[in-house]
């Protein structure tokens, strides 16, 4: 299992009439939290769609606890909890400053073949990098 750390404020624009952070923005911040988990494995986003495979998102569900609000501090802690094959799990727990977690969520993402458009196998690279924390 492969768990990274993202931190990640809240700005003024994020949040709606009610001070909380509007909920479709999540899906942002998850997005941030994935790029950057996949970053602390010393590997690239950008180098994977270079080389012809994109990510694109097949599911994306999520579970809210308690609003955030602006200039809020939130920690992503973003998880794999399998090694990838042609799909792609990540678990996500959104934690506030007092420490408590206030929503839970989970994307899946497919590895594209650009050129085809066809599902394909995560690139040989990206698997040695992550394999590490699955043996």
């Amino acid at each position: 299992m492969y768990t990274s750390i993202t931190k990640i404020r809240v700005r003024y624009a994020e949040t709606d009439m009610m001070g909380y952070v509007y909920y479709g923005n999540y899906a942002t911040y998850f997005e941030v939290a994935r790029v950057e988990s996949i970053k602390q494995l010393g590997f690239s986003y950008r180098k994977m769609e270079d080389e012809g495979i994109a990510l694109p998102v097949l599911e994306f569900k999520i579970k809210y606890y308690k609003p955030a609000f602006y200039d809020d501090e939130l920690t992503i802690k973003t998880t794999v909890t399998e090694l990838p094959k042609a799909r792609i799990h990540f678990v996500y727990q959104t934690i506030n400053a007092n420490n408590d977690v206030i929503n839970e969520a989970e994307t899946t993402l497919v590895f594209v073949n650009k050129l085809t458009q066809k599902p394909c196998v995560a690139p040989a690279d990206f698997t040695a990098a992550i394999k590490k924390y699955f043996d």
